[in-house]
């Protein structure tokens, strides 16, 4: 028998539980130069943590060690789950800070960052996301209604090699996947909601596809002429002069385009947004000659309104309206690769893309050199931010006077 503090009687049994107790229950002191308290509790496999609290007052930093060693006890008999985990971090930090944490889902983290897009960009740019995102989240499956932290390396790249299945060029993979779908993974590790971006680990496709697209003819060009109707012309003949890719010719508004001299000015492609790079192209008469047959729009207006903001992909994309328009000329390119087996979708070595190969093939072919060229088509890898002079203006102008006439039938 034992006698404790204030006169109690107790065998060694009691003893035992008096001391596992104190020994076991969670306990508070101070560091030097800490204003903290830190608090000392056993681990999931009985091993003493000491972690600080990162709060001044003494009552919630009782508090928070309960809970933590409430946890740990959990894990030690097996009874710790998810939920519970995400609930206890959820009050703590509501006791600390007077706000609950907010635990996402991948899918809920994706369609908030969506709807914060919303107003802050470009309704193209926020199409071209959301085409993305949803993608993405179909691929998921179920999986996207797990935490956003259980999204890993391995699910992007299986939705890059998912993507790669369906045909879809390895360049326009790589975007999407690299330069759109990383975007709010990386909002959602500067929010501190994930350690890293998953998708920085997924290597890019190599793009072998560059040099597989072929020219058109002088005889194609003419049929596609013949054969276009309405803004489509327009579309070609852009194309053709300026090699302006399919979504930037598509989306060029009226403010871009100084009829009096003759320049379509401050274009900035879709590829060099991120390098600031701004093209000032001549307007060649058979091109002045359209645009100054359609009603002019103000500012920002688009000069292709049926065009507008659509996609290139799809059933009724603009590559889909292009291809309609080779087909009704009796144009067929090579066939390059066909997605999921020999019934799937063809691709051709023809496209609207061609244009671009064509307009950099009759400016080679008629002695235009490889410098100016590039000034043309925006393919130098140098940063051209600032306008031309007149003299450069006047250089270029006699660059792309050199590709041959097409011209439309009245």
């Amino acid at each position: 028998m034992f006698t404790l503090k204030g006169g109690h009687r107790g065998t060694p049994w009691t003893l035992l539980v008096f001391l596992t107790f104190f020994l076991t229950v969670p306990s508070l002191h101070k560091r030097l130069k800490s204003p903290y308290w830190f608090a000392s509790y056993q681990d999931s496999q009985g091993r003493w943590l000491k972690k600080s609290t990162k709060t001044k007052e003494r009552a919630t930093a009782w508090k928070i060690a309960l809970e933590w060693e409430a946890l740990e006890a959990a894990g030690r008999a097996g009874r710790l789950i998810e939920s519970q985990c995400r609930k206890v971090v959820s009050e703590i930090h509501e006791k600390v800070t007077g706000t609950p944490v907010v635990f996402y889902t991948c899918r809920a983290w994706l369609d908030e960052w969506m709807q914060g897009k919303s107003g802050a960009a470009e309704a193209r740019t926020v199409q071209k996301y959301k085409q993305v995102v949803d993608a993405f989240l179909a691929h998921m499956g179920a999986r996207a209604d797990q935490p956003l932290n259980a999204v890993t390396t391995k699910d992007v790249r299986s939705f890059r090699d998912a993507l790669k299945k369906t045909g879809v060029a390895a360049s326009t993979v790589n975007t999407n996947v690299r330069k759109i779908l990383s975007v709010p993974f990386l909002a959602a590790c500067r929010a501190g909601l994930l350690p890293v971006n998953p998708v920085s680990g997924v290597e890019p496709l190599l793009d072998t596809e560059g040099g597989e697209k072929d020219a058109f003819s002088p005889a194609q060009m003419q049929a596609l002429l013949e054969t276009a109707k309405g803004e489509w012309v327009g579309m070609i003949y852009l194309g053709y002069y300026t090699g302006l890719r399919l979504s930037d010719a598509a989306n060029l508004t009226w403010d871009k385009v100084d009829l009096q001299t003759r320049f379509l000015r401050g274009i900035q492609p879709n590829k060099t947004r991120r390098t600031g790079k701004v093209l000032n192209l001549p307007i060649e008469p058979e091109l002045a000659e359209w645009l100054e047959s359609q009603p002019r729009g103000i500012g920002k207006a688009p000069v292709f309104p049926s065009l507008v903001g659509k996609g290139g992909g799809g059933k009724s994309g603009l590559s889909k309206q292009f291809i309609k328009i080779m087909h009704k000329a009796g144009i067929v390119g090579r066939t390059l690769r066909t997605a999921k087996g020999e019934r799937g979708r063809k691709f051709s070595s023809l496209s609207f893309h061609s244009l671009r190969h064509t307009c950099n093939s009759v400016m080679h072919a008629n002695g235009v050199s490889q410098e100016n060229r590039m000034r043309i088509t925006g393919h130098s890898s140098t940063r051209m931010n600032d306008a031309y002079t007149h003299a450069e203006e006047q250089t270029i102008r006699e660059t792309t006077s050199k590709i041959p006439r097409i011209r439309a039938k009245a």
